[in-house]
């Protein structure tokens, strides 16, 4: 039945939905992981990476794009798509530093371009952008903020969420580590241990390494905003200190039957 109003990206079904924004979500949920945590101290993104072993690692494919002084955005999806975005993104904030002589406010660049996503589900010849994205932002307003968009152009700010394959696994273990154990108000350094143990739930065969992982944190130091690749020695650290506290917990199952 489908088939029949799925031939138009303006063709509402008869129960009100719109089957290429739809496929359009279905893919992201089988790309790669995304996930971001608002914390006390600043923002973290963190990404799956594609280790398949043809590609050429000399060149960069970051899913983790710096966009101005103030913000940087994850991305999931179709990835040609994705490149198109980050560039209108990275034309949207210099557009506005030219005009205002001041970086954009967060939630206005996220505005922006969603309302050009939103543009491509209405107007015929047109389809859907396949993809979801995570932004993390600081602003003289609202201070550190974590949005999250979707193909169909809706976006809404995140204490913490994510995006991909199992994210729904992945949100209900954010919520436990964040609610039930007390971590609201997490400082940047639990981040990042929370964000590997998502990483490590959602990731399809293989176990977790450096390789796999991209992270990236938001942080105002003496009135100024640091955006801060994390290398990948520093990301070993994190997830030895993973398997550490994992090995220690079977452990203690065995001794506790």
């Amino acid at each position: 039945m489908a088939r029949l109003y799925d031939s138009r990206t303006t063709i509402f079904s008869p129960e009100g939905r719109l089957y290429q924004v739809e496929y359009a979500m279905e893919a992201v949920l089988h790309s790669s992981t995304c996930l971001g945590i608002l914390a006390k101290d600043g923002v973290l993104l963190a990404a799956e990476r594609s280790t398949d072993r043809l590609l050429d690692t000399s060149v960069a494919a970051p899913k983790i794009c710096r966009l101005n002084e103030g913000s940087a955005c994850c991305v999931t999806g179709n990835t040609a798509d994705g490149n198109v975005l980050t560039s209108e993104l990275r034309l949207i904030a210099q557009r506005y530093f030219f005009t205002f002589g001041e970086a954009i406010p967060c939630e206005q660049l996220v505005s922006h371009l969603c309302d050009t996503k939103q543009a491509y589900t209405q107007y015929g010849g047109k389809r859907p952008f396949g993809v979801s994205l995570i932004y993390m932002g600081w602003d003289a307003r609202f201070g550190f903020q974590l949005y999250q968009s979707d193909p169909s152009g809706n976006y809404s700010g995140w204490t913490a969420t994510c995006i991909g394959r199992k994210y729904r696994a992945a949100m209900a273990m954010l919520e436990q580590e964040l609610f039930n154990k007390g971590y609201l108000e997490q400082k940047l350094e639990n981040a990042k241990d929370i964000a590997i143990k998502v990483l490590g739930m959602t990731l399809d065969n293989g176990k977790l390494t450096q390789s796999k992982v991209e992270m990236a944190t938001l942080q105002r130091v003496h009135n100024t905003t640091f955006y801060n690749v994390l290398e990948k020695a520093e990301i070993r650290k994190l997830i030895d200190k993973h398997n550490k506290l994992l090995s220690q917990a079977a452990r203690r199952m065995l001794s506790n039957p």
